[in-house]
């Protein structure tokens, strides 16, 4: 009898399809990724097709990463993509990319190599993974490209479907292409299959069926003929039979000539027994006619294989089957020629069936009281293979037990899966595994309300707040203890605030209280308390911060008594917050209270918030980010990616007031992709706001018209930061366009804007900026000069630098000079962090200087237009100009090479020629001298001499002599 080849030895009917993934390949490898999804039902030739794409990734030199989702039960978080990343350690190790080692904790879910236990990832939500996995795979693939390959979404879970759906947003560009394959069937993945489909970078490629042209050439492949000698009466009964799904027609095909339906005679094939031989109709039938010419032993060995899934470990199998180990590997290898089971390739000590309907055939094979004796005959040997069942294998024990009718110790196993899960960050796994549990342990209160607790806590992670809030009613069981009940209300409060639902927060706080009544013990209360604060300060009141803090202090109290250091850190933290603007001192204590206390209880993520805000309060106080900066470069060391990016939003509106930005362009152009693709909604909107200010305090109004636009497309006009955008943003990009009266509007509507919608921001100029305005203005005086300094908001540097301007404004207007003079003098000691801000504040101060005669208005003027020249900030600088012509001062001519001069020597308005006129000074040349060097007329230098004296306040030319000396040879040292 003449053997079938199956599966065929080339594609067949898919020529359209394979010109789609060859080209994603191509242009993959030319840095063009992105991602194809290949979508279709069991059996139509997915895996054929991604097969060949890797064959041709591989021929171009590609990085080729493959995976596979399983399909027995539950699934485990990221196999497919732990499975596709395994290959990396055994090829070429990890790459050492400096780039990546933030992203190691991270990525140590699918790289155990990875591990650190020095480093932490507790804010290691999904996008933090997700942006980790992009990184790896675009270094993987820097110079030739990386293909990445995963199969079976439709029996993926939540969290792989979640990363497949992030780097099919943002691919594009990357040296990345991601190729997956699913079924074509109702579910998440097909969801985001029909939803990604629609996005730029997106291909999804559909294979049909095939016709009977099409089953005739995957015939004639099979029997390696021609297409023309495969009998007519054979292809319409292979097409009719299989409906074209090509996996059914090379099943029908091999089963056809196993029982003599199809013979090869001397002239060919031919069809025989039409009418006496059966032609199987369903694959199990087929799969059944292989099955059955193998040994008994075989056919054994592959229903235990079946009812451990499409992928089995020969371990398992070997303990079930009661085999040696010679006898095993003999049995597997009648499967594989059989072309029934293949060794899995990323996994050695693994198989799977070849194809996944090849699994459900078997196990419909078997009995019901069978399978269960099989699935617990597994159960135990996986449970004596592997103490303890670590990773997945407690699911796999979950699923068999059940299997087996142990629904008792099923249920308990899926806990105890879905509470590691919950811990290790897979939340949306951790639900399917709690529910299941949930559901099994209906009549065991104890169990199900233990159970229950860790399913809020993993709907709450995964952002299922609805299906949480819908378990209310099962909180008020009244076979619950009193306790339990209220613990579990407090849970749901949690939920509610995470998402934002003030009002279910404050209804589960009060059932809470009202469950445990006035006189309970602090360490049920005191978590409740912090909760209650939170809600507090969300709810409009004018004593809301009164109340919040109340409860807060109670909180820590009670949290501190009953040794509960995690709700006592957050105590600190909201207290610290909390007391920012009354009193910078007491904030700092609260910080370094939640310091010393997540050190002793080795609280490194709790540590690290109380360094950043620490550091806020810092760079509040002084205008210095040391710390700030520090907290954010131990933020990505210790891999807390979500804190780094959070910090590194902050740092851009730090460089911006600081008037680095250069600086803070870069960090903008770093952070902002990544905020972007990972959807933090609060820190797009600092930054984009950040963006605006930093066009604003340069005076470039359509950038800062752009990043705006990009602000309201966020939400941004309803949000918080809105007194910001018309405090820092409008109102400084007025004053730098010599607009006041626009400033002063802008200003007025950020107060305005933080009466309607009171904030924590304290820099949007009702405190400095507002007052001195009015006091140029002539609309405020004194006393508003007094209620702002008298104010915390008004210590703050940021804020203070304006209030001494106004304070040395009132003093000239009132004729003390020499107080007017000291005013400045501490505006210049407190601006110097500020250098845009400083050099506003000299030219707004000099005009009313110039007006009431008093302190240097010539050169802060010269000062300020040398700054504001070179930054190209035409209305300002021209102000500057003709302010120092109103002072009797001529205005310094630009030339080429002024911004070479030295900074000192610049900021006195001397010239590029003054400047050569005193470098030969400082070789006490004489005039004429001087002027055969340069070739000009000793009359000149005598003129450039006269003005170098006045512009460097020198006696006399020797004075002059020596100032060049130090000043410019000293300063070329």
């Amino acid at each position: 009898m003449t053997a079938v080849v199956v599966p065929s030895p080339r594609t067949v009917g898919r020529t359209a399809e394979s010109r789609v993934l060859t080209t994603a390949v191509e242009d993959g490898s030319r840095q063009r990724g992105g991602t194809v999804f290949v979508l279709g039902e069991a059996g139509i030739g997915k895996s054929r097709l991604v097969t060949e794409a890797a064959e041709h990734a591989l021929s171009r030199g590609m990085r080729v990463l493959r995976g596979r989702a399983s399909a027995s039960g539950a699934p485990a978080p990221f196999r497919p993509i732990s499975e596709a990343l395994f290959s990396l350690t055994r090829e070429s190790g990890l790459p050492t990319d400096p780039e990546l080692v933030p992203y190691r904790p991270s990525l140590a879910r699918f790289l155990p190599e990875w591990r650190d236990a020095t480093a932490f990832g507790d804010d290691e939500s999904l996008l933090v993974v997700a942006e980790g996995l992009l990184r790896l795979l675009a270094v993987l693939g820097r110079d030739v490209g990386c293909l990445i390959v995963l199969e079976d979404l439709h029996d993926a879970d939540a969290e792989t479907l979640a990363i497949v759906d992030y780097l099919a947003d943002n691919l594009v560009g990357q040296p990345v292409v991601l190729l997956t394959t699913a079924r074509s069937q109702a579910g998440p993945a097909w969801e985001l299959v029909r939803g990604g489909g629609r996005r730029s970078g997106v291909t999804v490629v559909e294979p049909g069926r095939l016709d009977p042209e099409g089953v005739r050439e995957l015939v004639a492949s099979c029997l390696g003929v021609p297409s023309d000698d495969v009998p007519g009466a054979a292809v319409d009964r292979l097409f009719r039979d299989s409906d074209g799904v090509p996996f059914v027609v090379e099943e029908l095909l091999d089963s056809m000539v196993a029982v003599g339906g199809l013979v090869r005679d001397p002239d060919g094939w031919s069809v025989r027994g039409e009418g006496h031989t059966p032609v199987p109709v369903t694959v199990v039938l087929s799969v059944s006619h292989r099955v059955d010419r193998l040994a008994p032993e075989v056919a054994a060995l592959l229903h235990v294989a079946a009812v451990l899934g499409r992928r089995f470990p020969l371990s398992v199998v070997r303990a079930v089957c009661g085999l040696e180990q010679a006898d095993l590997l003999r049995h597997l290898r009648s499967a594989v020629e059989a072309q029934l089971v293949t060794p899995d390739r990323p996994a050695p000590e693994w198989y799977s069936f070849r194809h996944a309907l090849t699994a459900d055939a078997l196990l419909a094979r078997l009995g019901a009281s069978e399978r269960a004796e099989l699935a617990r005959r597994a159960a135990d040997a996986v449970e004596v293979d592997h103490p303890g069942l670590p990773g997945e294998w407690c699911t796999s024990a979950a699923i068999l037990r059940l299997e087996s009718g142990d629904v008792a110790t099923a249920a308990g196993l899926f806990a105890e899966a879905g509470r590691r899960m919950l811990a290790d960050g897979a939340a949306a796994t951790a639900v399917d595994l709690l529910r299941r549990a949930h559901d099994l342990l209906a009549h065991d209160d104890e169990e199900r309300v233990a159970v229950l607790e860790l399913l809020l806590n993993a709907l709450a992670e995964a952002g299922q707040v609805e299906q949480a809030l819908a378990l209310a009613p099962d909180l008020d069981d009244p076979g619950l203890s009193v306790e339990r009940q209220a613990s579990l209300h407090t849970v749901l409060a949690r939920v509610a605030v995470r998402a934002g639902l003030w009002a279910q927060g404050a209804e589960e706080i009060a059932s809470t209280r009202a469950l445990l009544g006035p006189d309970v013990a602090p360490r049920l209360t005191a978590e409740v308390d912090v909760i209650a604060a939170t809600l507090t300060l969300e709810t409009p009141g004018a004593d809301r911060r009164t109340v919040a803090e109340r409860l807060v202090r109670r909180a820590l109290r009670d949290a501190e008594q009953a040794d509960l250091p995690e709700v006592a850190c957050e105590a600190l933290e909201l207290l610290g917050t909390l007391t920012r603007q009354q009193d910078l001192t007491e904030s700092d204590g609260y910080f370094t209270r939640m310091a010393e206390l997540a050190h002793r209880h080795r609280l490194r993520s709790v540590q690290l918030r109380a360094l950043a805000r620490s550091g806020v309060n810092e760079n509040l106080r002084s205008g210095r980010a040391a710390r700030l900066r520090r907290a954010h470069l131990q933020a990505f060391q210790v891999g807390a990616i979500t804190e780094g990016y959070l910090l590194e939003v902050n740092l851009v509106m730090v460089a911006v007031l600081r008037g680095e930005f250069v600086r803070a362009a870069e960090l903008a152009d770093h952070c902002v992709p990544v905020v972007t693709r990972m959807r933090l909604r609060y820190s797009i909107r600092y930054v984009l706001m950040a963006k605006a200010a930093m066009f604003a305090h340069r005076g470039r109004r359509s950038g800062m018209t752009r990043a705006l636009a990009e602000f309201d497309r966020w939400d941004g006009r309803d949000s918080h930061q809105m007194p910001l955008v018309h405090g820092l943003c409008e109102a400084f990009c007025a004053l730098l366009e010599e607009n006041r009266p626009q400033a002063v509007r802008a200003l007025d509507d950020a107060i305005a804007s933080e009466a309607e919608n009171p904030t924590n921001y304290v820099l949007a100029g009702r405190y400095g900026l507002r007052v001195l305005l009015g006091v140029l203005g002539g609309e405020m005086g004194w006393r508003e000069y007094e209620e702002a300094a008298a104010v915390p908001a008004g210590a703050l540097a940021w804020n203070r630098q304006f209030l001494h301007l106004a304070k040395a404004v009132l003093l000239g207007r009132a004729g003390q000079s020499a107080a007017a003079a000291a005013a400045m003098v501490e505006h210049l000691q407190i601006s110097e962090p500020f250098a845009m801000a400083r050099h506003l504040g000299l030219r707004l101060a000099a005009e009313a200087a110039i007006s009431d005669t008093w302190g240097s208005p010539a050169n802060w003027l010269r000062e300020a237009e040398t700054y504001f020249h070179q930054d190209d900030v035409p209305a300002i600088t021209s102000a500057c100009r003709v302010l120092l012509r109103r002072a009797g001062v001529s205005a310094t001519q630009h030339r080429n090479g002024t911004a070479n001069l030295p900074a000192p020597i610049r900021s006195m308005g001397v010239t590029v020629r003054e400047h050569e006129v005193l470098r030969l000074l400082a070789e006490r040349l004489g005039n004429t001298e001087i002027g055969k060097r340069l070739f000009i007329s000793p009359r000149t230098v005598e003129k450039h001499v006269a003005s170098l004296l006045a512009k460097t306040s020198q006696p006399d030319r020797a004075a002059l002599n020596r100032f060049a000396i130090d000043h410019v040879i000293g300063g070329m040292d």
